[in-house]
């Protein structure tokens, strides 16, 4: 009687120990999903839960970053998804319009508990802010690593990633040490331009590709480029003054879908002449990385990558 006692006496304390256990867990649970955080980002001030669930992006940046951290996403803008990201073109995720046009429709239909934009839906963010919380991470191109950084780092805090993102970006910082040491010894000027059809324009330091010098290390041809959005507008005779040892080329038009041209226009008789056509030093840029989806894990450390292989 004694010994059945005793067994009953341990199966109730085990009992209440997992109860107890189950309970805390759930508790924890319950309590990280009702936890908020109040993101600071250039549009405002804007709380979010901890961990959402369902996420709409219209930056194919932290598309790339939220995709190398595994975190999911709902919907976002199919059309011109960059290659390497083809996989969120799939019927799986909804589609929530062009990175312009977005479908305010769809988006409510989705139910998002966040929305994430960047530059190209900036004069959206009111309509947006009216359908789910919605927080603004797009790349600060005058302070590249600096504003690329504080985004990743923000989608650690929110996804609770910190510790993978801090290990990424300290990959990063060493490869990009690594290029700035070879750069340093090689000590040559390089031109950025982007080619659109039959017409070229230059991007210097500060500017939307100016990562080259400003984070790189390259000197520029021109220190003089107006920065805008579009670049300067420039000649071949332009670049053919300037004579860059290095010539970095982005096409647009491979960018948006449409035939690749950027070789055909650029390598003509005038620029056959300059350093860069001689030596070989004419580097055509992966447009997904450069036009569409710069400011990612995945994208920024295959721009050094690119760049680098151009020494």
């Amino acid at each position: 009687m004694k010994k059945f006692s005793f067994i009953m006496l341990t199966a109730l304390v085990l009992l209440l120990s997992a109860c107890g256990t189950n309970d805390k867990a759930n508790g924890n649970e319950e309590n990280k999903k009702a936890e908020e955080l109040t993101i600071k980002h250039e549009l405002g001030e804007t709380k979010v839960k901890k961990d959402p669930e369902k996420v709409v992006v219209f930056d194919f940046g932290i598309l790339d970053s939220m995709d190398k951290l595994g975190i999911e996403v709902a919907g976002l803008p199919q059309s011109n998804v960059p290659s390497y990201l083809s996989k969120y073109a799939d019927s799986k995720y909804e589609n929530t319009g062009s990175l312009k046009e977005p479908d305010f429709e769809k988006i409510s239909e989705i139910q998002p508990d966040l929305i994430i934009i960047s530059g190209r839906q900036s004069d959206l963010y009111e309509e947006f802010t009216e359908i789910a919380p919605t927080i603004y991470l797009g790349v600060d191109t005058s302070r590249y690593m600096e504003s690329f950084k504080e985004n990743t780092t923000t989608l650690g805090k929110i996804f609770d990633k910190e510790k993978e993102v801090e290990k990424e970006l300290a990959a990063i910082d060493e490869s990009i040490q690594k290029l700035k040491n070879n750069t340093k010894k090689d000590n040559k000027k390089a031109l950025i331009v982007l080619a659109n059809d039959d017409k070229v324009s230059a991007y210097g330091a500060g500017s939307r590709f100016g990562i080259i010098h400003d984070v790189f290390g390259f000197t520029p041809a021109d220190e003089k480029i107006e920065v805008s959005t579009h670049g300067q507008s420039i000649s071949f005779e332009y670049i053919v003054d300037k004579n860059p040892d290095y010539l970095f080329v982005i096409d647009r038009g491979a960018a948006i879908g449409e035939e690749s041209s950027a070789k055909q226009v650029v390598e003509n008789e005038l620029v056959k002449t300059t350093n860069a056509y001689k030596n070989s030093a004419i580097t055509y840029l992966d447009p997904d990385f450069w036009y569409l989806s710069g400011g990612g894990l995945v994208s920024v450390s295959e721009m050094i990558k690119e760049v680098e292989a151009s020494l």
